[in-house]
């Protein structure tokens, strides 16, 4: 008999499909609004949440012991960031697991938010049941995989870009400002604004400030305001 998505995925998070915290795990708040009796994941992936951050965090502290406090939270931020999570259940084809309301499923599947709630919500389902040990390896592949992409991203900081091509266009320093802030306490985004000449280059989102800096700077890239910005400059 060939193996369902769902025992797949169960089966990786040690677990059986049949567990009753399993399928709750996989359940999406719209699927339950549409099957009365059924429970969603929203009150696992609070578990899940405060489990990762307490294997990230270990990890953390072993691992940089000459990083502050500050520098460890920055770096945790990162680690479990919706974007990190998100790559993470994709690497895996996680969300083929996920049951949604009718209609819904396409752009839910898209939402980095939704696939970052599923995999907080499986690692609790994990835990809860007594698979401690595989929920424990997961969570150093997720640890691994964000260290990784912190890696990967220091050699190509959107930043650092930025303010690389605005100074060679001659304009001052690009300063960024937080627009708001959002969301519960253990999933706060930020939403943030680069400005150049007291005009708006950028904006982007992120679970910390500097996430949502990188990702407004990523936008001013993409889309060169600052180049219109020097040519009404030279105008005046």
């Amino acid at each position: 008999m060939c193996e369902t998505e769902e025992q797949r995925v169960a089966t990786f998070f040690g677990i059986t499909s049949e567990d009753q915290e399993f399928l709750d795990a996989c359940t999406h708040p719209t699927y339950a609004h549409e099957n009365p009796g059924s429970s969603d994941n929203q009150r696992l992936e609070f578990l899940g949440d405060a489990i990762l951050d307490l294997f990230v965090s270990r990890d953390l502290y072993r691992r940089f012991t000459d990083y502050d406090e500050g520098a460890l939270t920055q770096t945790r931020a990162q680690i479990v960031s919706t974007e990190a999570l998100a790559a993470f259940c994709r690497s895996h084809s996680l969300a083929t697991a996920l049951r949604t309301g009718k209609g819904s499923r396409e752009q839910l599947l898209a939402s980095d938010n939704v696939l970052a709630d599923l995999v907080e919500a499986l690692i609790a389902a994990s835990y809860y049941l007594g698979a401690e040990a595989r929920t424990e390896e997961i969570c150093q592949e997720i640890i691994s995989l964000g260290l990784f992409r912190q890696e990967q991203a220091s050699f190509q900081d959107p930043k650092s870009s930025l303010q690389e091509v605005v100074q060679a266009e001659g304009l001052p320093a690009p300063v960024y400002a937080v627009v708001s802030r959002s969301g519960p306490a253990h999933r706060t985004s930020f939403r943030v604004e680069v400005i150049l000449l007291e005009q708006s280059i950028g904006i982007g989102e992120g679970r910390s400030k500097k996430l949502a800096e990188r990702a407004a700077a990523e936008d001013a890239l993409s889309g060169q305001k600052y180049l219109l910005l020097r040519q009404s400059q030279e105008v005046t």
